[in-house]
This record gives C-alpha cells, structure tokens and sequence, in this order.
C-alpha cells in the first residue's frame, strides 16, 4: 500500500462544509478536493479548520471514495475520507454545526 499523505483543508462557509460532509459513511466523512492521486484504503492525515475557527484539527482516516481528475460531471477531483473510529468527537462538532442543514437537499461534492 502507498505510504501516508498528509493535506490541509480550510472550510470558510458552512454551505462547504456541508458539501463536504460525508454522513452516509458508518463515522463520517470528508470529501477532500486534491489532484494527488490517492488508492482506496490508503491512510490519510488531514488537518482541518472548522467554519469560524483558527483551529487546525489532526484527523486521521482512509480513502473510502476517489474522484480522479477528468471524471465526467464536472466532479471535482478528490477523495472521501472515512474517518477513523477516534475522530467521534469531530463528527458530533461537525453535525452540531451543520444542525438542520443535514436534514435539507444540498450540493454535495460526493453523490
């Protein structure tokens, strides 16, 4: 398997994060737009900033989705990361924020 990846990713709106958010994944997920090609499974590190926060937040999971580029569409090009079971906690905090906003049809960069 490839060695672990290491990617930065700010949310400046709550609309992206919410596009972002990846909640039909057992704990959650993030899809994170990249050109860096990724396999499934492989380890990822991501560090995160929340909506309204300065905080950069260690997370850790595996590539569960992958968008390469040139995918018809007009996908972005990414990956969904299935958080691990210890990230908990971060997808409380991102459900909290996102509240009802769940519940409604959005644009989501995955389905």
């Amino acid at each position: 398997m490839s060695a672990h990846k290491a990617l930065s990713l700010t949310f400046d709106s709550l609309d992206t994060l919410l596009s972002a958010y990846m909640p039909f994944l057992e704990r959650g997920g993030l899809f994170v737009p990249t050109r860096d090609r990724f396999e499934l499974g492989q380890r990822v590190f991501l560090l995160i900033v929340l909506p309204d926060t300065d905080n950069r937040v260690p997370v850790s999971g595996t590539v569960a989705w992958v968008s390469p580029p040139g995918m018809s569409g007009r996908r972005l090009p990414g990956i969904g990361v299935h958080l691990d079971a210890s990230e908990q906690g971060l997808c409380s905090t991102i459900e909290q924020m996102l509240g009802d906003r769940l519940n409604t049809t959005h644009t989501s960069f995955t389905l």
